[in-house]
């Protein structure tokens, strides 16, 4: 009761001086984003089966979907230090509309490859400048503030992906992301109404020089800040592998409907909406390393249990066991966020989460030769021991 009271208190103090429609504009945004980049492994069987595609080539296009969030973040990062943040946003919102409506639209594989890379691409414009504007709106409770942003952002993955499966059983898998597109409009308007030019954008060409390019690798070359990045690698490694085949594998293997396959998923991000939260809080009070032990446990317990388990509620219990490593990323990202300094904090950020997340995007495409070669339950408890490996890495992290 007292941890829900001072969730409570600290989401309440988000709200004023005029903050509170800047969170929910930037929030709902990365719902939306992220609630349609999960809606491609609902979509895969579907995908799969009109374009004739093995589930190593399936996992292919799930790696090019993390692969273009992945590259795009260095960008990012840098033009959110140079202009402002409300215009990334916007122009990767708008990239996101675009790509949709092509891969809705074409009735060719490698447009649809093409244009699941474009996705994305402008999705990752989103996250640096997302996390920089909080960075400046919330100084002193970013912890909160990017824990009730990613936990709207499972809110999307929890509604969007049986949204779309619904269209894509019902009518047609197209219809299940063109729906899509005017959402992404609306938003892109709201974001360049609501969001305030940032005081520090600039025109100058600072982030783009070679001694701004030192001055960043400089402040990053920290023990710490390597043993952050490593953990957010195998983290994201581990999650994209999980969530790129875990509605297949519970049609493939466990024998569960598509339809009830996509519900389990949603409810993998559901349990996020309230993990994100605890764990942004926990992260300003208590620090990185304790706040991170305490989502990385159940993962591994869960992931170890996958193979072995049958039934319907069994199978939900352990997917909750295994949704509290989506704490993981309020907590990585806020650390982060106040360790390095404003001057390069995106162009930094952007380092960081484009070499881990793009070693990362390399999990959906390994793990699906895995399971294509008949060892799909082995891969989760391969999976449980990285979880393990991270970990060991966190307990390597100094004390607060």
């Amino acid at each position: 009761m007292k941890t829900l009271e001072s969730i409570g208190r600290s989401v309440s103090s988000l709200h004023g001086e005029g903050r509170g429609r800047i969170l929910l504009t930037v929030a709902t945004g990365w719902g939306l984003l992220v609630g349609t980049r999960m809606g491609y492994p609902v979509l895969l069987p579907y995908i799969r089966e009109a374009f004739g595609l093995s589930l190593s080539v399936a996992g292919l296009l799930v790696t090019i979907l993390w692969l273009g969030t992945a590259l795009g973040q260095l960008p990012g990062g840098i033009l959110a230090d140079r202009f402002s943040e409300r215009d990334i946003m916007t122009v990767g919102l708008l990239v996101v509309a675009l790509a949709l409506s092509v891969v809705a639209l074409t009735n060719h594989a490698i447009v649809v490859f093409l244009a699941t890379g474009l996705v994305g691409i402008g999705l990752s414009l989103y996250p640096i400048a997302r996390i920089t504007i909080l960075t400046q709106v919330y100084p002193d409770s970013i912890g909160s503030a990017l824990g009730l942003t990613m936990a709207t952002g499972d809110v999307g993955q929890t509604v969007l992906p049986p949204l779309v499966g619904f269209l894509a059983a019902a009518v047609a898998w197209q219809l299940g992301l063109g729906v899509l597109v005017p959402l992404f409009l609306f938003l892109a308007a709201l974001v360049w109404i609501v969001v305030p030019v940032s005081a520090s954008s600039s025109s100058e060409g600072d982030a783009l020089s070679l001694d701004h390019a030192r001055t960043v690798l400089a402040e990053l070359r920290t023990k710490t800040v390597a043993l952050v990045t490593v953990v957010l690698f195998f983290y994201l490694f581990v999650w994209q592998s999980f969530t790129g085949f875990y509605p297949t594998y519970l049609v493939d293997v466990k024998g569960l409907s598509p339809s009830v396959a996509g519900t389990v998923f949603a409810l993998f991000f559901g349990v996020g909406v309230f993990v994100k939260p605890a764990a942004g809080t926990a992260y300003d009070r208590i620090g990185m390393r304790g706040s991170l032990l305490a989502v990385l446990v159940g993962p591994v317990l869960g992931l170890v249990a996958l193979p072995y388990i049958q039934g319907f509620w069994t199978i939900v219990g352990v997917t909750a066991l295994v949704s509290t490593m989506l704490g993981s990323g309020a907590i990585t990202q806020s650390y982060l966020a106040d360790t390095i300094s404003e001057e390069i904090r995106g162009t930094g950020l952007g380092v960081v989460r484009t070499t881990a997340a793009t070693l990362g995007s390399s999990g959906p495409v390994l793990f699906g030769v895995v399971a294509e070669n008949g060892y799909f339950d082995e891969g989760y408890l391969v999976l449980a021991g990285l979880m393990v490996l991270v970990i060991g890495f966190t307990l390597r992290m100094p004390r607060p």
